[in-house]
């Protein structure tokens, strides 16, 4: 277990943060001074900051077992959290577990047990279960996105999960909705809530409808496109099949994209991410799946492909841009003879042409076959394309490094001359596979 934990500043300038917002200031507080808090943030305020920074202060660096455990209701969530624990540089251990891939990476994981453990329902239950580890030391209770992680849950796993945490004495619940009902097994009663729905600065988010003559909106999306030019956004579609037909009608017109529904391959879902990440795409056709919980950066605009059903969707899928102290644009395209739902309100008619243009995009992304546990780092990677690809510092983009691989952006037009120019090297001690994707 770590013998090195940073003082909190320390943290924060890790990871370029030099003041907190208001919200976490308040929600700092109020964590450590009561046993129950519910945290009721807009996507995109740091709710994940909020929580961690109490929760490492609560654990013992003597203790070798689970002390906090953190339920989650999707996989992309659970990785984005590990991934802040670990740039946090506390020196304390984090594994997320998750369905969708081998349990049995979960188990050598878990053989060097993590302090903090993050977890999905069904996986977390599996191990539980299992009795892979203790749960007598875990004192720390966070479920985040509560409502989705009851959601996840209902079949009976997370009130199965609950009846292993007899020790808890810190419960933490946070959601970007409220109304919600609460279960009696979380045992949240009299629970200090803390509520900042209602702060998020309306002005910051525009909201525009662009109107289609037809139901078959796809050309009415490309002029939207061409009017944005090369700015990031996610277009959200209502249905998979839908977003498949989408898809396929930017692809014939050469318009570069990624996609993420709940139907693809776990490694499809990530390698989306991570392209919308680094800029090999600009531009994410998605479900609602990507409407809260995944790691990507602040959107320039969302574009409601299909008018959400509910208000909760509408507000979710806005939350992925105008962000914290950001301003953005959530555009609607309807068809004549669609009616807005009662609870979107403020929206103007904006009138587009195809006047502006979409470059292609100026990076592509390499995928190498080493990782974290092949003591590969940052630098090894950044050394091998600087001396044996040759590139320039201009040349290389953002690299993100996993467990058992990596993914590194350059720009597109090298790119495939540089993979097979560096394909089967060695890295560290590694013989690594080097391919664009």
């Amino acid at each position: 277990m770590a013998n090195n934990i940073k003082e909190q500043q320390e943290i924060l300038e890790k990871l370029n943060i030099y003041a907190l917002n208001a919200m976490q200031v308040q929600a700092l507080e109020v964590i450590d001074n009561n046993e129950k808090t519910i945290l009721l943030s807009p996507t995109g305020t740091g709710k994940t900051l909020a929580f961690l920074l109490p929760l490492l202060e609560r654990l013992d660096p003597e203790c070798e077992e689970v002390q906090a455990l953190i339920i989650v209701p999707s996989r992309e969530l659970a990785i984005q959290i590990e991934t802040v624990v670990r740039e946090m540089g506390s020196g304390y251990k984090a594994n997320a577990i998750y369905g969708g891939r081998a349990i049995s990476k979960d188990k050598i994981e878990l053989k060097h047990t993590p302090a903090i453990l993050i977890g999905t329902p069904g996986r977390l239950a599996d191990h539980f279960e299992q009795a892979r580890f203790t749960t007598k030391f875990i004192k720390t209770l966070v479920i985040d996105e509560f409502d989705i992680s009851i959601e996840v849950g209902a079949s009976g796993e997370m009130k199965f999960i609950m009846s292993y945490l007899a020790n808890v004495n810190k419960r933490i619940l946070t959601s970007a909705t409220e109304g919600t009902s609460i279960p009696a097994y979380l045992k949240m009663n009299g629970a200090k809530t803390l509520n900042f729905l209602n702060d998020k600065n309306s002005t910051k988010l525009a909201i525009k409808t662009v109107i289609s003559p037809s139901a078959k909106k796809h050309n009415t999306l490309v002029d939207l496109l061409y009017y944005l030019g090369n700015e990031s956004g996610i277009i959200f579609c209502n249905k998979k099949e839908r977003l498949e037909d989408l898809s396929r009608f930017l692809d014939k017109r050469k318009i570069a994209h990624a996609c993420f529904h709940g139907d693809m391959e776990q490694r499809d879902r990530e390698r989306a991410l991570i392209k919308l990440r680094n800029g090999s795409v600009s531009f994410l056709v998605a479900s609602d799946l990507a409407a809260r919980g995944i790691d990507i950066p602040e959107m320039s605009y969302i574009i409601h492909y299909d008018i959400p059903i509910a208000n909760q969707e509408y507000t979710h899928r806005n939350g992925r841009t105008a962000r914290v102290d950001a301003k953005g644009t959530a555009y609607l395209i309807k068809d004549d003879k669609e009616i807005l739902p009662e609870f979107i309100e403020n929206s103007k008619i904006l009138t587009v042409s195809k006047s502006g243009e979409i470059k292609p995009p100026f990076w592509t992304t390499i995928f190498i076959s080493g990782g974290r546990k092949d003591k590969i780092s940052k630098g090894d990677i950044a050394g091998l394309f600087f001396k044996q690809g040759k590139l320039n510092r201009d040349q290389l983009g953002v690299i993100e490094l996993k467990q058992d691989c990596a993914f590194v952006a350059v720009p597109q037009s090298i790119a495939d001359g540089l993979a097979d120019a560096l394909n089967n090297v060695r890295l560290k001690k590694k013989k690594v596979r080097i391919f664009t994707i």
